[in-house]
């Protein structure tokens, strides 16, 4: 036990002093208890197996399906929309977000599936990522206290009640506590934890579409020499095939999109064929989008009795006719070696060896227009398909593809049938967990494999979406929950605090679980703290003569405020890499706010649940 305190005080210690990363000082940690001999091997190694971990790496997937098909991008720009220029605002509406979804869904689930929401959010807004995602932890672990099925610390406590001859909980039982802790944590947030959250610099800014197609449009003139045109009845092009003209070469005109006027899905026609080639047929009303000099556009016009439809060159215009869930742009450098240089093209052209089109070109930061000899170092606007694009970055020594075109994909907030199925997945995700068909981590890995067989989530980036500095962490942490159960010592320190408040007023002993069950579940899983302090709870309860509730409904809430480590729960532990936290930031802000929840459970319980 001696040994155990030690390897958990250096822990704790490594933590505060932020030298080493959270999941390095986790591993250091788990390998101390196995080296020390207080956990045996397979013990050590059981947070590696444990369904919550598992549960977690899906549940990244799944939110990485909803950031790929739109809705990332998408509720990030509704929620700014809402919050208007007020930051504090925006922190109150991720905060209760988090909360009512947590009363329903799982806190990880909750907490996945708000994060990229959340950080896109925050930098659209103007502010950091640590200014929000800290609220939303402490939001899913304060509205898992609005239904019974919230936190599983609801159930372990109603299921202990029931086991002991005692009436459970109602479903909506503990909102009678839940929600004044709820409106209680929003209000902190926004009058006293928004000015005690830290402002962390980090990296994961996505990638801006807006700030993109504005320096494109400023540095080559990307909206120059794009028209639409109709086809009207009398054209000779109705129900021909565009290879059958051969625009390129005939006309100096290139055909960037098709936009049909009578879709029909269920017979294989989409409403627009992003990237037409020769096989494309063209059909009465059909709108398609040309590029090429103005002289050559009219000719085109008059030729085949075209209508012309104004496009603005402005940011939005171009990105609703140019980016979507299937096809994006992206910057490209021709290098010295490359098979291009001196080659003679014209700006929209495809480049068919690489599935792209050429949208615009510059040289020495200069626009280029029609037909150019390239150069090594000249500089294209590229558009094709998303994969297209990235397969491009593999072929480095004919082209450089600059920035990310993975997070510019993730900034697209237009949505196609993918971003549906991304949606009913969540809603699928949800329905489970409310009805508890399965275990959390089967749902979890059932929504996970839907996203990837779907193409919502391609196989080959489904590792890149998970944060394993978070999973490694919770796992190499699990089996610190095990040693203090294991060595007795959570079971003596509950013991000896009965033993010492019980012979005191019932307010003391309630005062003392609630302290030593949020004590632990500052390092042990809240569940596995239910569980040890459920039966502590009755015990002291009944030999007092006294009724088991306001204990057990005290056993649950302080099993959900490990507000002041990132370790204490799963959902603190998502979000320490992406807000950049340290370990102080959740003592600074979690302190005032468990300070708070020890007053108000103090207060209300009693009044609630009577001795």
């Amino acid at each position: 036990m001696l040994v155990l305190i030690v390897i958990l005080t250096l822990t704790v210690l490594l933590f505060i002093w932020g030298k080493f990363p959270p999941d390095v000082v986790a591993l250091m940690s788990m390998l101390s208890l196995y080296l020390s001999g207080i956990l045996t091997a397979p013990e050590v190694l059981s947070g590696f197996s444990n369904p919550t971990v598992i549960m977690i790496a899906a549940l990244f997937i799944v939110g990485e399906g909803l950031a790929r098909t739109g809705w990332t991008a998408l509720a990030g720009q509704k929620f700014v929309a809402w919050a208007g220029k007020s930051i504090p605002k925006l922190l109150v509406l991720v905060t209760l977000g988090s909360s009512v979804l947590s009363g329903f869904v799982s806190n990880t689930g909750t907490v996945a599936a708000l994060l990229p929401v959340t950080i896109s959010a925050a930098w659209n807004a103007g502010t950091l990522p640590s200014k929000l995602l800290m609220p939303i932890a402490f939001g899913s672990n304060t509205g898992g206290l609005l239904t019974l099925t919230g936190t599983p610390p609801n159930i372990i406590a109603s299921n202990a009640l029931l086991e002991n001859g005692f009436e459970g909980f109602s479903f909506f039982e503990f909102s009678l506590i839940g929600l004044p802790l709820l409106i209680i944590t929003i209000v902190y947030f926004r009058y006293i934890g928004f000015r005690l959250l830290p402002s962390h610099q980090t990296r994961n800014r996505p990638i801006s579409i807006d700030s993109e197609m504005h320096k494109w449009i400023a540095n080559y003139s990307i909206g120059d020499d794009l028209y639409r045109l109709r086809l009207r009845s009398m054209s000779p092009l109705l129900n021909t095939l565009i290879g059958d003209w051969n625009f390129e070469e005939n006309y100096g005109i290139s055909v960037m999109r098709l936009k049909r006027r009578h879709p029909n899905p269920l017979k294989g026609i989409p409403k627009f064929v992003e990237m037409p080639d020769d096989e494309t047929e063209m059909k009465y009303h059909d709108i398609i989008t040309v590029k090429g000099p103005p002289e050559k556009v009219d000719r085109l016009i008059l030729e085949f009795s075209l209508g012309l439809i104004p496009l603005k060159p402005e940011e939005e215009a171009l990105k609703m006719e140019l980016i979507n869930q299937e096809v994006g742009l992206a910057e490209m450098l021709v290098t010295p070696k490359s098979v291009l240089v001196g080659t003679t093209l014209s700006l929209g052209q495809y480049l068919r060896r690489f599935g792209v089109q050429l949208l615009a070109a510059s040289r020495k930061n200069k626009p280029l227009t029609g037909d150019i000899k390239m150069e090594a170092g000249d500089a294209f606007v590229i558009r094709g398909q998303w994969e297209k694009i990235e397969e491009l970055k593999g072929i480095y020594s004919n082209v450089v593809i600059t920035g990310s075109p993975e997070a510019l994909l993730k900034d697209v907030d237009a949505l196609n049938y993918k971003s549906y199925i991304a949606l009913g997945t969540l809603g699928l995700m949800v329905l489970l967990f409310v009805l508890n068909v399965f275990p959390g981590a089967i749902t979890a890995l059932v929504c996970a494999g839907i996203m990837l067989l779907s193409g919502c989530v391609p196989i080959s980036k489904a590792y890149k979406g998970i944060s394993w500095t978070s999973v490694i962490m919770i796992a190499a942490m699990i089996p610190m929950g095990l040693a203090l159960q294991k060595t007795g010592m959570a079971e003596l320190a509950a013991t000896s605090l009965v033993n010492t408040l019980g012979s005191m007023h019932p307010m003391a002993l309630l005062g003392g679980i609630f302290l030593l069950t949020t004590a632990f579940s500052q390092t042990i899983n809240n569940s596995a703290t239910a569980v040890l302090m459920a039966p502590i709870a009755i015990m002291a309860a009944t030999n007092l003569g006294l009724s088991p509730k306001p204990f057990m409904i005290t056993v649950a809430i302080s099993a959900s405020t490990a507000f002041l480590t990132p370790v204490g729960t799963t959902t603190n532990a998502m979000v320490i890499t992406s807000g950049g936290y340290k370990f102080l930031d959740y003592v600074r802000v979690g302190g005032p706010l468990l300070f708070i929840f020890f007053l108000i459970t103090l207060v209300l319980v009693p009044l609630i649940w009577q001795f």
